[in-house]
């Protein structure tokens, strides 16, 4: 649908288990990241969203696949995409690669569905749903963001 914004970030120490591997579970966190990124890329942040039309967007489901490990001090580029927009969901996918040598390390998948602040699914709001969908092109450097 769109092309890959990417986010850059550096394996802590605290990140990495006794052999200076990054644990598993920050891959979502990172996933995470990215993908915040890619929405102030688009113009808006999570928190506007929720605060101007009580618009949450939910983790309903998560995929992981670990391709290489990532190591303690590595530079990852967390590499983000929108996949799908639907009425009242969105699906984000992945990619990290090793920016020393391009290796894929992982690669996944999110899905949100939108939801007021009682957790009552709901219509993405239709100016998001635009800034969410439209051509990435038009987007911004994740170290500039919108003005």
């Amino acid at each position: 649908m769109n092309g890959w914004h990417e986010t850059e970030v550096r394996v802590r120490y605290a990140e990495t288990d006794q052999m200076g591997i990054a644990h598993h579970s920050n891959y979502l966190i990172w996933f995470e990241a990215g993908r915040s990124d890619l929405c102030r890329a688009r113009g808006f942040s999570y928190k506007e969203m929720e605060e101007k039309e009580d618009a949450l967007m939910v983790v309903a489901e998560s995929y992981v696949r670990y391709k290489s490990p990532a190591f303690y001090e590595d530079v990852l580029s967390i590499r983000t995409t929108i996949s799908e927009v639907r009425s009242r969901s969105i699906r984000f996918s992945y990619e990290i690669h090793r920016r020393s040598d391009e290796a894929l390390i992982a690669e996944g998948e999110t899905l949100h569905l939108v939801t007021d602040k009682r957790q009552r699914v709901k219509t993405i709001p239709e100016a998001y749903k635009h800034l969410l969908s439209e051509d990435s092109s038009r987007a911004f450097p994740a170290e500039q963001g919108p003005s």
